[in-house]
């Protein structure tokens, strides 16, 4: 079966067999990113610090197996294909990992964190990173990749707004360790259906002939990829700034704000928007392109996040608003870099003659993975620090701190990458001359 192109897009009932997947494994994503840092610190009682490390160290291990995943990937031949051998092996190991992490056992310590996290990363980006190079290998055409990961962007953010609706669907103030089981028990028996889905109807693009081993030297070409390290330096400080906030929401609106049993609706009124603003993100970049459409969202989200720090105890209904507001900003930030990420991809083709997608989509899982663990690794420990305590009782200068981190850390690491965006050179025309080449070499 031959992988879509340019001539024959991905038709509607592919395009929910492939987005599908993404919605179980983003309602686990959220709990991992925003829920399970303050449930340990807090219902295990391991505290804001030693979570921050356990889980910083946990991450940075993670990103050293990112690149041999995907060069693996890469150089993998079966009867199944490269991507999909990947995927199901990978999928227990998320299943079993998560949730050991949502039910810790008795007597549970920093290493038990560790480790579970350790094991559950593994299966993620085996899972994710095969999964997000599969995807980009769909189509070569420029506009086409768009639409596919806006369709699994929306699937994204659909399945984390499940995740942030858990709370008020399961009666406002409850604890996070009775969300985690619910949240876990629905993805856990929704997972192997999408499974199911994506391996019987996506079809993989055939591999290339095996190309000789060279891991180290795959480095020195992406350096030497400009688009590459201009994306991917943007998307390293953009996932950042998104990291910050978070982590912290819950602590910002329980802490902060006091907004008690409103908190689930915050965090869905904000996916709710991103899930409404993807349509609108992904017409913008028909008519003037990825980069600039990514652009201007970063900035908008830096305008309305300057309001943050100014809300205190009972400004529920401005943060509601803000929320939307930044909401919007969301599919921009799932959709658009992952589509130029294949248009960089399709340069290092014409350029090194080598297909490396998955190490490519590896790098930059590494990047998103950095991110959240500088998120994680910066705020907890300078919470800890001014002597936050993420079960309340905390003076102003702690929740000052609070605010500060959660609203205007992130500006200036969003105004880097807006910087960094703005040079982006592989447009849609650039593309199209790169695309002629491939076509003239027979690749």
């Amino acid at each position: 079966m031959k992988a879509p192109n340019e001539q024959a897009p991905l038709g509607p009932a592919r395009l929910l067999a492939y987005g599908a997947l993404a919605l179980p494994l983003a309602a686990l994503n959220l709990p991992l990113y925003v829920f399970l840092p303050t449930f340990w610190a807090s219902e295990v009682g391991l505290g804001l610090a030693v979570v921050g490390a356990a889980l910083l160290a946990a991450r940075l291990l993670d990103t050293f197996t990112d690149p041999l995943i995907g060069e693996l990937s890469d150089r993998t031949r079966t009867r199944l294909g490269r991507r999909r051998p990947w995927v199901l092996a990978g999928t227990p190991l998320v299943a079993i990992g998560m949730w050991v992490l949502f039910h810790p056992p008795a007597g549970s310590t920093a290493l038990t964190l560790f480790v579970w996290s350790c094991i559950a990363y593994l299966g993620w980006t085996m899972v994710t990173l095969t999964y997000n190079a599969w995807g980009a290998e769909l189509s070569d055409d420029y506009h086409e990749r768009t639409r596919i990961t806006t369709f699994r962007e929306a699937f994204v953010i659909a399945g984390v707004a499940i995740g942030a609706s858990m709370p008020a669907l399961l009666g406002g103030e409850v604890e996070l360790g009775v969300i985690l089981n619910w949240l876990a028990i629905g993805v856990l028996a929704l997972l192997p259906l999408c499974l199911i889905a994506v391996i019987r109807l996506i079809p993989e693009r055939p591999a290339p002939p095996a190309q000789p081993a060279r891991f180290l030297g795959e480095f020195r070409h992406l350096w030497a990829n400009r688009p590459f390290r201009t994306l991917v330096g943007a998307f390293l400080l953009n996932s950042l700034a998104n990291g910050l906030p978070a982590t912290l929401f819950l602590l910002f609106a329980e802490q902060r704000l006091e907004a008690g049993a409103a908190t689930g609706w915050l965090l869905l009124v904000y996916f709710l928007s991103g899930i409404a603003a993807a349509p609108l993100w992904l017409l913008g970049s028909y008519r003037i392109g990825k980069h600039r459409a990514w652009l201007i969202s970063i900035l908008w989200a830096c305008v309305v996040f300057a309001f943050v720090p100014f809300l205190g105890p009972g400004d529920v209904g401005w943060f509601f608003l803000i929320c939307a507001l930044s909401g919007a900003s969301l599919g921009a930030d799932l959709a658009l870099p992952a589509a130029m990420q294949a248009d960089v991809v399709d340069l290092d083709r014409s350029l090194s003659g080598r297909a490396r997608t998955g190490f490519f989509f590896a790098v930059w899982s590494m990047a998103t993975k950095l991110s959240f663990a500088l998120a994680v690794g910066i705020a907890f420990p300078i919470l800890g620090a001014v002597g936050f305590d993420a079960n309340g009782g905390n003076d102003a200068t702690a929740l000052w701190t609070l605010a500060l981190l959660y609203g205007l850390a992130p500006i200036p690491f969003k105004l880097l990458a807006a910087w960094l965006v703005a040079g982006f050179q592989l447009d849609a025309d650039a593309h199209a001359r790169v695309r002629e080449r491939l076509v003239a070499e027979g690749s």
